[in-house]
């Protein structure tokens, strides 16, 4: 009965190997991101012959950003699966020996030696039964260790193999962006809504020491000459926005930061050399460097309503322009990560490769207003 009884503990303690991940599969996750990126590849081969090379470049940089994306987590979901079983292995080594020990014996000693009680036919009879209820579970127990034993393998070659295509993703998308640059700076069938004058925007800049001042004078300054144009009403539109850039929230409006500084505007953040679009059609009011925000873009979506994006390295795009909802207006600053930077911090969820920030501040008729208001975030309520 003791003999048993060790079968039984070992059975049921196998029974939780398979774990909390057991409902997910991240080396499937991993092999759909592989299949997304080459997607993006045959995509930014299509968009150089589009007619609309902006929009099908757009889109390709956007597939080649979700596809990496993917693969990250995949990465970081396999490693985090690889170690979780490692971990529940290692915790139960000595009842697996026990247990493997056990099947062992079972499967290669002699019937008459097997079957044989100390306390005659009876306790025999009694084993037999027991044995008999337990040897199916005890074989389930196996055939799950088996399993386990064999997605370690699966997932130990997927992130091997990962390499390569981690290195052609990135490839292609700073190809998609260069060509992507180019295409904008080329395009000529952009409405221009005013002509901007640099020489007022330039005393502006040299007299204001906000952002609050800026936006506000910046209206004033472009008032003369400004063509009258009907852009879509976005008030229905409220609070159902999507971020201009593929990106975290870091702080909402008037949460404090380490230095205790609140800011009315959103802090978001994103990836290096992320791409930044225009939320909606919307009028260029500003494009360029700006006080201590690195570079600025000042989007004006109807008339009173100004979406302040900066912190980029790159802005596309020249003030007086109306550009079409979805627009390419930046690219984020940073490097893109070396390959085994990548996979040397795939086991790690803490968003540590988002390390570049975007601002987003809403100004309404001159006042700044929560930017939770019009775009969707994680934010309760």
């Amino acid at each position: 009965m003791k003999f048993a009884a060790v079968l039984f503990s070992g059975a049921i303690i196998l029974a939780g190997v398979h774990g909390a991940f057991a409902q997910s599969n991240p080396a499937d996750s991993a092999r759909a991101a592989a299949q997304q990126l080459e997607q993006a590849s045959l995509s930014l081969q299509s968009a150089r012959k589009s007619r609309d090379r902006v929009a099908a470049l757009t889109q390709t940089v956007q597939a080649y950003e979700a596809g990496l994306m993917a693969m990250r987590e995949g990465l970081r979901r396999a490693a985090i699966r690889e170690a979780q079983i490692g971990r529940e292995l290692k915790a139960q080594e000595a009842e697996i020996s026990r247990l493997l020990g056990v099947l062992q014996s079972m499967g290669s000693g002699p019937p008459p030696v097997m079957l044989l009680h100390p306390s005659g036919p009876t306790g025999t009879a009694r084993s037999g039964m027991i044995l008999a209820d337990i040897t199916p579970a005890l074989e389930a127990r196996a055939n799950k260790l088996r399993v386990d034993l064999e997605e370690i393998v699966i997932l130990r070659d997927l992130q091997q193999g990962a390499a390569d295509d981690l290195q052609a993703g990135l490839r292609g998308v700073q190809d998609a962006r260069t060509e992507l640059s180019k295409a904008i700076s080329d395009r000529s069938d952009l409405p221009q809504r005013f002509a901007d004058d640099p020489v007022k925007t330039a005393l502006l800049i040299a007299t204001t020491e906000t952002l609050e001042g800026f936006a506000s004078g910046l209206s004033e300054i472009q008032e003369d000459g400004v063509q009258p144009m009907d852009l879509p009403d976005i008030s229905a539109r409220k609070g159902s926005l999507a971020l201009p850039v593929q990106a975290q929230v870091l702080r909402y409006a008037g949460e404090a930061d380490a230095a205790g500084i609140r800011r009315p505007g959103l802090v978001l953040a994103a990836r290096p050399n992320a791409l930044v679009v225009s939320p909606t059609a919307a009028t260029i009011r500003y494009r360029g460097p700006l006080l201590d925000y690195g570079n600025v873009m000042i989007l004006e979506p109807q008339t009173g309503l100004l979406f302040v994006l900066a912190g980029m390295e790159t802005v596309f795009g020249d003030a007086g322009q109306v550009i079409p909802e979805g627009t390419p207006v930046g690219l984020m600053g940073g490097e893109d990560p070396k390959i085994g930077a990548i996979l040397s911090q795939s086991g790690d969820g803490s968003g540590n490769g988002r390390s570049e920030t975007l601002y987003i501040e809403v100004r309404q008729d001159k006042n700044s207003v929560d930017p939770n208001i019009w775009f969707r975030t994680d934010k309760d309520g």
